[in-house]
Order: structure tokens, then sequence, then C-alpha cells
């Protein structure tokens, strides 16, 4: 073959072999182009909500303790002796029943004496009076008694008047302390405690007086004591109702109303002790119990709107919630409240009829474009 021939060989080689690279790219562009447009057309929506007023109702669970309505402990007065017993622990008592009598021989004494004066001093009154009387009737006569001795005689009568009621005083005081040897009952109660025995030695002061005779409490009406943060005061108020449960009857729930507020926080615990009445006829519950009282969360803050939780973004920014306005997400700072486990309150520059994305992602940049949007309502 001769050299020009094989020459116009090797160019026609070349040629078609560039035209074959040139359409095998165009294919190529042309297959990426198109790929990037068909993902681009089938990337999902992005799921949002119209933002609307509501409700969000939620509790937590605070320990309280039940004590009973009313407590006393009951001390001797004067110093003596148990003589008779007649109540023990658990025994139900009425209101004035006899609990327990003691003996004190010397209060006998002392009375005895205090009425012997008593009546030793109503008898020298009487002569005194009747002194006074037959000399007063006497003076109408003129000249027959000086006024001198008129006032004498009225003065010793005054006299020994205020001795009269001196000792009748002191005769009542001596039959009152003789009373403190009975003590009765100052309301209907149970007996839960029990720490003397017949013979024992009682008094206001000295070893008989450590500790109190009987304990007796009221149980067919209770207090539940709560003591209620600063931040959840807002929620409760005069005749709230709240639900308890305790650790003796877990399936058992109670209901209770609030009865008393403090109007105070505790300066130490920053915290309201508010009271709640608990009636307990068939005394199922007991003074002393552990209580674990739900407090209901109810109601809106001013302000305020409930969203889904995962339309919150806890970001290393802040937190914030993603407004759709005009084909842009816009990032917008809020705070947040009260929770429940899919929602969320959140205070912020909001309002009604804004559209927020549903599940807000770090991903969805502040002021990027959005083309695709599935605007639907919150669940």
């Amino acid at each position: 073959m001769k050299p020009a021939s094989k020459l116009a060989l090797i160019f026609l080689s070349v040629g078609v072999s560039a035209m074959a690279l040139q359409s095998c790219g165009s294919t190529e562009a042309k297959d990426d182009k198109e790929h990037k447009e068909g993902a681009a057309a089938a990337a999902p929506a992005l799921e949002a909500f119209t933002l609307q007023q509501g409700q969000l109702s939620t509790s937590i669970k605070i320990p309280g303790e039940l004590v009973a309505f009313q407590r006393v402990d009951l001390y001797a007065k004067v110093s003596s002796f148990v003589k008779k017993l007649y109540v023990d622990v658990g025994s139900e008592v009425k209101a004035g029943q006899l609990l327990v009598t003691m003996e004190a021989p010397e209060l006998n004494s002392q009375l005895s004496g205090a009425e012997s004066r008593l009546k030793s001093q109503e008898a020298i009154y009487l002569s005194s009076k009747a002194t006074y009387d037959r000399l007063l009737e006497t003076s109408k006569t003129p000249g027959t008694v000086s006024q001198n001795d008129l006032d004498i005689a009225y003065a010793k009568q005054k006299s020994d008047l205020a001795q009269l009621d001196a000792a009748k005083a002191s005769y009542r005081e001596v039959g009152d302390t003789r009373n403190y040897l009975e003590i009765r009952a100052p309301f209907s109660g149970v007996i839960s405690r029990r720490n003397v025995s017949a013979g024992a030695y009682v008094g206001p002061a000295g070893k008989g007086s450590d500790l109190p005779i009987f304990t007796l409490q009221e149980q067919k009406k209770l207090r539940l004591v709560v003591s209620i943060p600063e931040a959840y005061n807002s929620y409760l108020n005069d005749n709230s109702e709240v639900k308890f449960t305790t650790k003796s009857m877990l399936n058992q729930t109670f209901t209770a109303k609030v009865s008393r507020l403090s109007g105070a926080l505790d300066e130490r615990l920053r915290s309201q002790s508010i009271e709640m009445d608990v009636i307990n006829d068939n005394k199922q519950l007991l003074p002393g119990m552990v209580a674990e009282v739900a407090i209901p969360l109810n109601g809106n803050h001013a302000g305020a709107f409930v969203v889904p939780s995962k339309a919150v973004l806890n970001s290393t920014q802040g937190v914030y919630v993603i407004k759709v306005i005009d084909g842009k997400a816009h990032w917008v700072p809020v705070k947040t409240g009260r929770k429940t486990e899919d929602q969320t309150e959140v205070f912020g520059d909001l309002a009604l009829n804004d559209t927020l994305i549903k599940v807000a992602s770090e991903e969805i940049r502040d002021s990027s474009a959005i083309k695709h949007v599935n605007v639907a309502g919150a669940k």
C-alpha cells in the first residue's frame, strides 16, 4: 500500500474515534442532567401546618402528706398519780368522754381548808353587816350614834365582804384544780398513743411530763398538705380539684379539693403550702401516709401557642420554630413552656394562621428557599 493511502486511513480512524467519544460524552451529560431533575422532582414535600390556638392540659406529680385534721397531746396539769385509764390505743372516743382519772390526796386537803376559810369569812361578814345595820337603824334617832362610829362600821362591813369574795375565789381555784384530775376528750377521734399505765406519776414538771398521757387524732377527716413550687402556684386556687394515690393503695385514686392556701412562699423552699380536706369515713387512709398528688396544669398562658414537639428546633444557637413566608424558611426564636409527650407550649413572634414546618431540622437553613410544602392541620 502506498504511504498516502496509509495516512488517509489513519486520519479517518482518528476522526471516527473522536466522533464516537463526543457522542458518548453528550449522552452521559444528558443522562446526568435528567437524573438530577428526576431526583429533584421526586424529593418529598415538607410537611407544614397552620398555627391555631390550642389547649394544653398537663399535670405534675408532687409528694404530699396526710395528717389528722385535729391532733392533740394530752398532758396532766397538776402533779398526781394515774388512778384509772378508761381507753387504750385504737379506742374511738367522743367529745367530752372521760379518758383518765388521777388522784392527788393533798388537793382534797386544800379543798377542805379553802371551804373552812370560806365559811369562817362568811360568818365574819354576816356579823359586821348586822352590826352596821343596827348602828344605821339606831342613828336615825338624833344623838344616839356618832357619825364616826357609823363610818367605821360601814368600812368594816366592806372589808369583810372583800375578804369573803377572796375566800370564794380561793375555794373555786382549788376546786378547778381538782377538776384537772379528770381528762376528757376535747373532740371525737381515735387514741393513737398511750404512754402511761395506772399508778404512774404525771405532772406539769419533772419526769412525769416528758411524754403525753394520750395522743388523740381525728381520722374521719384528714388534711392533705402539699408544698407547691412557685412556678405552678397560678394553676391552683380555692376549690381546685386534685387526685392522689398512696403507696398502700396504688390501684385506688382519691379526690380532694383545695381548702386553704397559705398565701405566702416558704423562704427556704420557695413553695406555697396548700391544704385539702379529705373525707375519710371508712378510715382507709391513715394520718402520716405519703401521697402522690397530681396537680392539673390546665389552660394556656397569654400569648402562648401549642405546637407539635417535633416542630421545635433545639439548636446550638437557641430554640426555634421554622416559619414559611413567601416560599422561604425563617427561623423564629421562641421560649418553651409546658410539655406533653407530643406537644409543646411556645412563646415568640408568632400569630394565628402562620405556616410552620411540622418537623424542624437544621438542614432547613434560615432564609433558604422552600419549593415543595404540604400544608395540613397540626396534630
